[in-house]
């Protein structure tokens, strides 16, 4: 028996989560991200640099538009002082995208 995902985020049984599905695995967006716009396409990859990158050291993560969203929130979070949405987006990256987290965010 083959399970048929929807296309994009949608909400649990109980629609208190919501999910996407993005390389065979399934990803729980939690409150407040599930609030984000994640664009026409959130399993568009993006490419996106560490905004503390020089000359001599480039780090940079490949991922899904649904996770360039939380990203952008974590830091518009941080840059508003934010700090319990901040955390909750660090956790959810440490989570789901570790590889991604340490180049980005760590």
């Amino acid at each position: 028996m083959d399970i048929q995902y929807p296309k994009g985020i949608y909400q649990g049984p109980t629609k208190n989560r919501s999910y996407i599905r993005y390389n065979n695995k399934t990803y729980e967006i939690p409150k407040p991200f599930d609030q984000c716009f994640f664009g026409s396409n959130p399993l568009k990859e993006m490419t996106i640099h560490n905004r503390f990158n020089d000359e001599a050291y480039q780090q940079y993560a490949k991922l899904p538009a649904f996770a360039v969203a939380i990203y952008d929130t974590i830091i518009g979070s941080e840059m508003s002082e934010d700090f319990d949405t901040m955390q909750k987006g660090l956790t959810w990256f440490q989570k789901y995208f570790p590889k991604a987290y340490m180049q980005l965010l760590d």
